[in-house]
């Protein structure tokens, strides 16, 4: 079991479920919309505590591992079922480690805009290459979702970079 005090010692953990808790703070008005610092602060716990109240009882303010698994799917569901804004992804295509695209210029701009949003990612060039720094990226957005850590920019890659784009640059700070 983790304790709100145990996991302001883990910063990126906390990341990871602000991120979600504010996801899902855009389909449940009742949830506070929390800004990703990656310290389990008092909104942070007001967060867990009413997602417990109306999605996993009891409420506790604790995240275990059985509290990140049930905020770890209504996260993916509200994913699934929210409308994409940027829909400009070829379908079918998949660029690997070293290989050249016309569209890796766009990701690694919206990568370079994050990179001052979240931590994690890293302010690479934007060369059109799938270079180290986008595939680190890359990395990093397939673990956020609990798929294998490629570094191939496909279909999957670009709806969560397009949705963490639209959700902290053209949503901002609201």
């Amino acid at each position: 079991m983790i304790l709100p005090q145990e996991i302001r010692l883990i910063g990126q953990s906390v990341r990871s479920l602000q991120t979600m808790l504010r996801e899902l703070s855009f389909v449940y008005d009742f949830l506070p919309r929390l800004t990703p610092d990656g310290v389990f602060g008092e909104r942070t716990l007001e967060a867990v505590m009413l997602f417990q109240r109306e999605f996993f009882p009891p409420v506790t303010g604790q995240v275990n591992q059985a509290t990140w698994d049930a905020i770890a799917a209504r996260y993916r569901q509200s994913l699934a079922g929210r409308p994409r804004s940027l829909r400009g992804y070829p379908g079918g295509l998949s660029i690997q480690p070293g290989q050249d695209s016309i569209h890796l210029y766009l990701v690694q701009s919206m990568f370079r805009t994050l990179a001052g949003l979240l931590e994690g990612i890293e302010a690479g060039p934007a060369t059109g290459v799938n270079d180290a720094a986008t595939q680190h990226n890359l990395r990093w957005l397939q673990a956020l979702e609990g798929r294998p850590e490629t570094g191939v920019l496909d279909q999957e890659s670009w709806n969560t970079i397009s949705r963490l784009y639209t959700l902290f640059v053209t949503y901002g700070q609201t």
